[in-house]
């Protein structure tokens, strides 16, 4: 597993794209900026770490995972060095879309770590290089340390010295991939072909919620323990904490479940799992008076910060077992095209990391209730899993009657 574990080691100096969730405080204070101003440009990088997953698949494709990765990373240190010379709101906003390309960075991993490994090795192989995501959480954690010693500007030219430094090693240290890459004799409408096919689409529903919701919920938490539970901006930082990094971890051990039982049936767990935790997270405190036998009863239902945080756990740890499943797919299925499907998929799930903070924020504002964002997410949860279901019914309907028996399928039919 050398070849896996050392993108988890580049994937973990690579959790620059989500950096504006710390920074966003003191470059609000210098820059006066206002709410809307700043929710853009922490929202930004998420954008371009998503719209970019499709060409940078495409690319990987064609050019290679070497070269890709190194020079995504090289783009996006360059990009964070000139956001500690910005003294404009556009030149930041211009910056956050440079470093950005840092989250699409994930496809580019996915189309070089799977070329590695036999099918039955790429669920673990792919859920190590995943786990790298837990810089993201690191950085959270550390980057509060930094400005305490140091100020923004400064933080963050550590930051793209430490990633230039990373993308020039690692494209004069690593190998070329062992597969045979398309390139000019393949068309472009030829690599786009299985975007065509409705399962792509599907397994990116599947990735807007497990990845797209775990950066939303990520972003948000912080805002939501605070308004929720009336907690320290510390003791919120702590929680979102002990959900991202368990959830990223956890990635590895999705790979090996995925490898050793179907990635079929670790996207059941996930999505069960899924909508019973937003189930329980969506229902608000709530007081009830009932009339008894000898006068009024009165009780609440509610969640304290405590049961809160358990349950967010629980949530991510199943979100991080997704994640890996949905990657155990492309490969399997589309195993010339891993580039452009990984970079589809991840397009679509990196959206919902851009958009649902923003959906969140608009239904507290037209609701008015704080679990609106939970309950967003048992709507998404539910139709993904009954959307799987019902097309693994259909699948093994169609083998049934074509007197196929269950030895003869592929390993991962849907």
């Amino acid at each position: 597993m050398r070849w896996e574990c050392q993108h988890f080691r580049l994937r973990f100096v690579l959790p620059l794209w989500t950096v504006f969730s710390i920074l966003g405080v003191k470059i609000a204070e210098e820059f006066q900026l206002s709410s809307t101003e700043l929710g853009l440009l922490m929202a930004t990088p998420i954008l371009t770490g998503s719209v970019s997953r499709l060409f940078l698949g495409i690319a990987s494709d064609y050019f290679g995972g070497r070269t890709v990765f190194a020079v995504v990373m090289l783009l996006s240190s360059g990009s964070a060095w000139l956001l500690s010379l910005s003294h404009s709101y556009y030149l930041l906003l211009l910056c956050a879309l440079g470093i950005g390309l840092a989250g699409g960075s994930f496809v580019v991993g996915v189309a070089y770590v799977s070329a590695w490994f036999k099918k039955n090795q790429q669920g673990t192989a792919l859920g190590i290089f995943g786990a790298g995501n837990v810089g993201s959480s690191v950085t959270s954690l550390c980057m509060p340390m930094l400005l305490l010693i140091m100020d923004w500007r400064s933080a963050v030219q550590i930051y793209a010295i430490i990633l230039a430094t990373a993308g020039v090693g690692f494209y004069f240290l690593a190998k070329n991939e062992q597969r045979e890459r398309p390139r000019e004799q393949v068309s472009i409408y030829s690599q786009l072909h299985p975007l065509k096919e409705v399962r792509v689409w599907r397994f990116s529903l599947y990735y807007f919620f497990v990845f797209g919701a775990f950066v939303a919920l990520a972003l948000w938490l912080p805002q939501y323990t605070i308004g929720v539970f009336d907690v320290s901006l510390a003791q919120a930082g702590l929680i979102a904490g002990l959900y991202t990094v368990p959830g990223s971890l956890f990635r590895i051990l999705g790979g090996i479940l995925s490898d050793r039982y179907g990635a079929r049936k670790v996207m059941y767990w996930t999505f069960i799992a899924s909508v019973v935790c937003a189930f329980i997270l969506s229902y608000p405190n709530t007081h009830y008076s009932v009339e008894g036998i000898r006068g009024v009863i009165n009780f609440s239902l509610e969640t304290n910060v405590y049961q809160f945080a358990v349950i967010c756990i629980v949530l991510g740890f199943f979100m991080s077992l997704g994640k890996a499943a949905v990657f155990k797919h492309i490969p399997v299925y589309y195993p010339n095209n891993v580039g452009v499907v990984s970079g589809a998929v991840g397009m679509v799930g990196g959206l919902g990391g851009f958009f649902l903070p923003l959906t969140f924020g608009m239904l507290n504002d037209l609701v008015g209730v704080w679990q609106t964002c939970f309950m967003l997410l048992f709507v998404l949860c539910s139709l993904a899993l009954t959307w799987m279901h019902f097309a693994i019914r259909k699948s093994e309907s169609k083998e049934w009657r074509s007197g196929r028996t269950e030895n003869d399928l592929p390993e991962l039919t849907e």
